[in-house]
């Protein structure tokens, strides 16, 4: 009598969103590395000229 379709899953639209969170993860990761290691350059250098 009632036979109306199962509403469509949310399983295809993951994929997606998992791709941009991978994305977007991996460019914050490489952005603090960049900062760390400019901050680790910065403190080298301050020691090198103090000498």
């Amino acid at each position: 009598m009632n036979n109306k379709p199962a509403p469509p899953t949310e399983e295809p639209c993951k994929p997606g969103r998992d791709d941009r969170l991978k994305a977007a993860l991996k460019a914050n990761m490489a952005r603090r590395k960049a900062q760390a290691r400019a901050r680790t350059d910065a403190a080298a250098g301050d020691k090198k000229a103090e000498d």
